[in-house]
């Protein structure tokens, strides 16, 4: 009796570990991993499939949003021979930091306006910095139909520009490869590094009336009397690219940047120079509102992009506001059943002009989506592949449901940048790999939809149908640009890598 409990519970416990070993052996949270298997042919296996790709823009309604907080772009770049021209215009609004407001202290005499500077923190460039930027400051005189500009809370696509008057500045070149060291202010009294300064113009009207509504030098409500006012008086201003081969960055978060006020001032009977920084208000630290858009315009008259959805060799890939190419895979339609490996999409840089591909660089991320017919041709993020660890619906019909995972797993989804060595070159190019071998899996063990695929670089994505709000990806605004070969280049072919056991 005691023999048959023991065989019973060997019995058992084999039936326990084949269970398993058969639930592992289809657990798609081991699929697409690192560790792939070699292709013997024998236990393991490999197949190549064609993608068909045509080149796709993103029209002048893109709704690519800066927000506030985001990092802003500033420059044109007027050389790109593949591209075409970029133009980057700042508009923002400096805010006292107190109401009735007064330069220096509140029994200060003040003697006369030394000089303004609008001041930008620098936080990098992308392009060619050889050649000066050559900035110059606008005001911003919003039209009384315009509710979007002075709304703290508005969402502003790169599309909106407010409306400008005069000139507040000269025409000033600025050196992007001087930004990050020292420079002498406040008459080498003190200085500072990576800080864009503009000087302004002491005879334009808008820097007259800013000084003059001190409330030190007039009794009247003037323009510092409250934030309602000031904001009558003193909508903004603009910070347009006049000409240059590059785009500068900037955070208008960040304590340099500011509108600096030189003035002379007698106290006590002795003259003496000081400064007082207007800022941008911060939505968290202050109730009033704090305002800034960033206009961003592509101009691709002077480029060489191939057609709009027409099969092509090579595929152009631009940063929001930017391109995108879409992807078919016809192949994969009735995949047959099979335990997927690794599925990937292998994207190749098509090595251009030396220079131009090495000071204009591809962008940091790739990200990959799904065109769905039955939502009127919307677009949804992919499925389970975009991170393995987070549950995630892309048809989500709940709002209690979360149709994205809280980031992107880059390590298991790929889409990042790397590098490798050319062989018909010899030089480095850039290559993308994009893991979607969960999704491949579904359909050929449920015959599941193959969809069109949508590939761009994005700043930031929506889905109009699942959420109101934008999703932020790791491209800065602007920053890169790639050529690919697409299914047909012979060179640099794009292509679906599938490696899978039989079942």
């Amino acid at each position: 009796m005691k023999n048959r409990n023991v065989l019973i519970a060997l019995a058992g416990l084999m039936a326990l570990v084949l269970f398993n070993y058969g639930c592992k052996k289809f657990d798609t949270t081991t699929l697409g991993g690192d560790l792939i298997p070699e292709i013997d042919n024998i236990n393991t296996f490999g197949d190549t499939l064609d993608i068909t790709a045509t080149q796709g823009f993103f029209t002048d309604a893109d709704t690519t949003i800066v927000a506030l907080n985001d990092a802003h772009v500033l420059g044109k770049i007027e050389n790109d021979p593949l591209f075409g021209k970029t133009s980057a215009d700042v508009y923002l609004q400096f805010k006292p930091t107190f109401y009735p407001y007064y330069f220096g202290a509140s029994n200060d005499t003040l003697v006369g306006l030394d000089s303004m500077v609008l001041c930008l923190n620098y936080a990098g460039f992308w392009g060619d910095s050889t050649i000066p930027q050559q900035l110059q400051v606008f005001e911003v005189t919003p039209d009384a139909t315009d509710r979007l500009w002075d709304s703290a809370y508005a969402n502003k696509p790169v599309t909106y520009a407010p409306a400008t008057g005069a000139p507040v500045s000269t025409v000033q070149n600025i050196d992007v490869r001087q930004l990050q060291y020292f420079s002498k202010i406040s008459r080498g009294k003190d200085s500072v590094t990576n800080q864009i300064r503009i000087k302004l113009d002491n005879n334009s009207a808008w820097v007259q009336a800013l000084y003059s509504q001190d409330s030190s030098l007039t009794s009247v409500k003037n323009g510092f009397y409250n934030d309602s006012t000031f904001r009558k008086k003193f909508p903004g201003l603009a910070i347009k690219a006049i000409s240059g081969n590059a785009v500068l960055y900037t955070t208008l978060s960040d304590p340099k940047t500011r509108l600096e006020v030189h003035f002379r001032k007698k106290r006590a009977g002795i003259n003496d120079t000081i400064s007082a920084n207007l800022a941008i208000a911060s939505l968290t630290g202050l109730q009033r509102p704090s305002v800034s858009a960033n206009h961003v315009v592509r101009d691709r008259s002077t480029g060489s992009y191939p057609p709009a959805n027409t099969p092509t060799d090579e595929l152009y890939l631009q940063t929001s506001p930017g391109t995108y190419a879409n992807l078919t895979i016809p192949a994969l339609t009735g995949y047959p059943n099979r335990l997927i490996h690794r599925a990937q999409i292998i994207i190749e840089q098509v090595p251009g002009d030396i220079y131009t591909d090495s000071v204009f660089s591809p962008p940091n991320f790739m990200y990959l989506d799904l065109k769905d017919s039955g939502l009127n041709n919307n677009f949804k993020p992919v499925y389970y592949d975009l991170n393995p660890f987070a549950f995630y619906n892309p048809d989500r019909t709940s709002s209690t449901v979360a149709f994205f995972p809280s980031q992107v797993d880059y390590s298991y989804f790929g889409g990042v940048l790397r590098r490798k060595k050319d062989p018909l070159t010899g030089r480095s190019i850039a290559y993308y790999n994009i893991n979607l071998s969960r999704y491949v899996q579904q359909i050929a063990t449920h015959q599941s939809y193959n969809y069109t695929l949508r590939l761009y670089a994005p700043f930031t994505f929506r889905y109009p149908q699942l959420s109101p709000y934008f999703i932020n990806y790791n491209n800065p605004l602007a920053y890169g640009r790639i050529r690919v070969g697409s299914g047909s280049n012979a060179n640099y072919k794009m292509k679906m890598v599938i490696i899978y056991s039989k079942v």
